[in-house]
C-alpha cells in the first residue's frame, strides 16, 4: 500500500500491465485470491443437511455443504484419488458425493467412506483420502471462504466492519435482484469504479437528485487490511444540482411521501429533508415493524454506507437494503471477469432501491441468479453508468 501511495505522490500512474498481464494475474492468484477471505453464497441457499452449492473462484471450484449439525463446511471440489472434478451440478442436495470417474464416495463432512477395491490399496486408503478442507465462516448471512490454511479469522480480517454490520439485520435479507454479467475487462477496473463518488454527477446525474456527492461532505475512511468506507449523505439533492432544477427532486419527494411527510412543507428549506426523514423514520419505525432502526444511528437511517471489502467486494448498505457488487476473476484471462450486481432487501421500500435496481421493483420476492453477456440487457438506470 505504501508503495502505491508513493507512486501516486510522485505523479507516476500504475502500470497498465496490472490489468492485462497473465504474469500479474498469476501473482494475484498466489498472493491475493488464495490468501484472503472471499464472500460467496448465502447460507440460506443451502438450508438442509446435504444441500450444496459450487462457487467458482478463478481456477478453483469450491464445494459448500450444509452439515448434519447445521454448520456449513467448504471443500475443494476435487476427488482425492486422481484429481477429478467431484461434483458437476452447480447446486443440489446429496446424502454423499460419488466421484464420476472411479466411484469413490465422500460423506457431506468430507470423509472418504468408500473406495472401489479398497483391498488393492496399501493401508486404509479412506483414512488419508478425505476431501481437502477450505476455511469457512458464516457472517451477515453469507458464507465466506479462505484458501489459506494459516489464515487469520474472518473477524480479525474484517476488523471494525464486523461490528458495524451487526447493526443491520443482514442475516434476514432477501435477494430481489441477481444479475451477473460476463465482462470484457479485468476485475480491478470494476472495483476501482466503486471506490469513489467523483464520477457521480457525470455517470449518474440522477444520483445527485438524491445524494450529496461533494467530497467536502463525503466521509472517507481507510480501514485495516485493505478495506474502506465511504458515507454518502442521502435524502436530499446535491449542491451541484443544475441551475433551474428544483432542489426538491421527485426522488426525494417520493421518500418524504413514504414516510408521511409533505414535500411542499420543505419549499425553501430543501436541505432539511434528510434530517426530517431521520426523525420520521425513528418515530414510525416500531409501528412499521422496523424495530432494528433503534440500533441505527441517525446517519444510518438515511445515508448509504459504501464498504469496500478487499479484494473484490463492495456493499452499499442503506437502512433497508444492500447493493451487492462483486467481481470474480476469470480462470485464465486477465481481461475477463464476472460482475455480480445483486440487491438484497431487509426493510422498507426506499428511493435508493428504486435507483439501483433494474426496474425499481421493490417486491420482496427471492429471485434466481441470471447470467448474461455484457450489453445484453440493462442493469438499471444507475448501474448502466458504471458498466
Amino acid at each position: 500500500m505504501a508503495d502505491i501511495f508513493a507512486l501516486a505522490e510522485a505523479g507516476r500512474p500504475l502500470g497498465g500491465e496490472r490489468f492485462t498481464s497473465a504474469d500479474f494475474m498469476a501473482a494475484e492468484w498466489e498472493n491475493v485470491w488464495t490468501k484472503t477471505w472471499l464472500i460467496t453464497i448465502r447460507a440460506d441457499d443451502i438450508p438442509e443437511a446435504g444441500d450444496y452449492m459450487l462457487e467458482q473462484i478463478g481456477r478453483e471450484s469450491i464445494l459448500i455443504v450444509r452439515q448434519d449439525d447445521d454448520s456449513v463446511r467448504a471443500f475443494y471440489n476435487v476427488c482425492q484419488h486422481r484429481g477429478n472434478r467431484l461434483v458437476l451440478e452447480p447446486e443440489g442436495s446429496m446424502p454423499a458425493f460419488t466421484c464420476p470417474y472411479h466411484s469413490w464416495r465422500f460423506e457431506i463432512d468430507g470423509t472418504c467412506s468408500y473406495v472401489q477395491d479398497a483391498e488393492d490399496f496399501r493401508g486404509n486408503v479412506c483414512e488419508r483420502a478425505s476431501l481437502a478442507h477450505v476455511a469457512c465462516t458464516v457472517f451477515a448471512g453469507f458464507v465466506w471462504i479462505n484458501m489459506d490454511p494459516d489464515c487469520a479469522t474472518l473477524r480479525e480480517s474484517l476488523g471494525q466492519i464486523w461490528d458495524e454490520w451487526a447493526a443491520y439485520p443482514l442475516d434476514q435479507m432477501v435477494r430481489t435482484q441477481a444479475i451477473s454479467v460476463r465482462m470484457p475487462c479485468n476485475w480491478k477496473l470494476l472495483l476501482d469504479n466503486f471506490h469513489e463518488t467523483y464520477h457521480l454527477p457525470t455517470a449518474h446525474p440522477e444520483g445527485i437528485e438524491y445524494a450529496e456527492d461533494s467530497y467536502l461532505e463525503t466521509r472517507i475512511e481507510l480501514y485495516d487490511n485493505g478495506h474502506a468506507l465511504g458515507q454518502t449523505k442521502c435524502g436530499l439533492a446535491a449542491h451541484r444540482l443544475p441551475e433551474g432544477k428544483s432542489k426538491l427532486t421527485d426522488v426525494v419527494a417520493a421518500d418524504l411521501h413514504r414516510w408521511e411527510l409533505e414535500p411542499t412543507d420543505f419549499a425553501g428549506r430543501e436541505r432539511e429533508t434528510r434530517a426530517a426523514l431521520q426523525r420520521q423514520k425513528r418515530a414510525l419505525a416500531d409501528e412499521r415493524g422496523l424495530g432494528y432502526y433503534a440500533g441505527l444511528t441517525d446517519d444510518q437511517l438515511t445515508d448509504v454506507f459504501h464498504y469496500t471489502v478487499f479484494p473484490n467486494f463492495a456493499a452499499s448498505i442503506n437502512a433497508d437494503g444492500l447493493l451487492f457488487l462483486r467481481a470474480m476473476p476469470h480462470p485464465t484471462d486477465p481481461q475477463q471477469c464476472i460482475f455480480d450486481t445483486w440487491y438484497y432487501t431487509f426493510g422498507a421500500p426506499s428511493s435508493h432501491a428504486s435507483l439501483v435496481t433494474l426496474d425499481g421493483n421493490q417486491e420482496v420476492r427471492r429471485v434466481e441468479r441470471e447470467i448474461i453477456d455484457y450489453g445484453e440487457k440493462s442493469l438499471g438506470v444507475v448501474l448502466d453508468g458504471d458498466a
